[in-house]
């Protein structure tokens, strides 16, 4: 018999996924600026390329959500595990879309645009919501992270095209990413705008802050970089995360509705 039958009412009633709170979007966001300097560590750095790199990440992806839906409760260590990983295979992947491809940033932020809506859509449609609160079963979870993944993919594209493309810059890039989730949480406290809505905005957002902070911080000092280093940047990261997430313990989301 599948374990999900054996779950008590209280277990079922919580969501998988973290209360949305200040200390969730520090973490997110040291999560996708991670996941840029990790995935540019392992497809440059190593010279693995995009292919064999987004390969790679892939797996680790396909193996974490496999656990984190078999998790019979909401385990922040493994959320947000899965969450780097969803950020490291989106920044291979887009790499991999927009260079080896060639169909460019452009090209390449709006086909991960679509494909994006298109999860929303399929997902609203099927079960009549997104709100991350009712993230309890494992079709609700596949939603999710699949929704995920297509955002942290769209984000990396996106932040390399305001930065490159758009000629921006990193430093360009962080202000104009910044002032949009600035007024998003404006929105929210101003606003009658569906808060579910406004969730999905600013997880969007925060991965293209974290591609174009991410490059600040390993790119030389010539390019406009901090010149950190990828591997240093990426332990830095790593270490911020696992801080936040010991010092500052985290609840599973427990309320329908956003």
């Amino acid at each position: 018999m599948s374990t999900l039958n054996t779950r008590s009412p209280a277990a079922q009633s919580l969501s998988k996924v973290p209360e949305v709170t200040l200390v969730f979007w520090i973490i997110k966001i040291a999560a996708t600026t991670l996941g840029e300097t990790g995935g540019d560590a392992l497809s440059m750095s190593l010279n693995l390329g995009y292919l064999v790199s987004t390969a790679i990440f892939a797996v680790i992806f396909l193996i974490a959500v496999s656990a984190q839906i078999s998790s019979t409760r909401f385990r922040p260590a493994l959320y947000w595990v899965t969450i780097v990983a969803t950020t490291t295979v989106g920044t291979t992947l887009a790499d991999f879309a927009d260079r080896s491809l060639g169909i460019g940033y452009a090209g390449g932020t709006t086909l991960l645009c679509v494909l994006l809506m298109l999860s929303l859509a399929t997902w609203y449609r099927t079960l009549g919501t997104v709100s991350v609160d009712t993230v309890k079963s494992p079709q609700a979870e596949m939603f999710y992270w699949v929704t995920i993944m297509f955002s942290q993919t769209l984000g990396t594209a996106l932040g390399d095209w305001t930065a490159d493309t758009a000629g921006l810059g990193y430093l360009g890039g962080m202000l104009v990413f910044g002032a949009l989730l600035a007024a998003l949480v404006a929105a929210r406290y101003w606003t009658r705008i569906s808060r579910t809505a406004l969730f999905w905005a600013a997880f969007i957002l925060t991965r293209p802050l974290g591609a174009v902070v991410g490059d600040f911080l390993d790119k030389p000092l010539h390019a406009g970089g901090l010149a950190m280093g990828r591997f240093s940047a990426s332990a830095a990261l790593m270490t911020l995360m696992v801080a936040c997430i010991v010092f500052f313990p985290q609840r599973a989301a427990a309320r329908a509705g956003h």
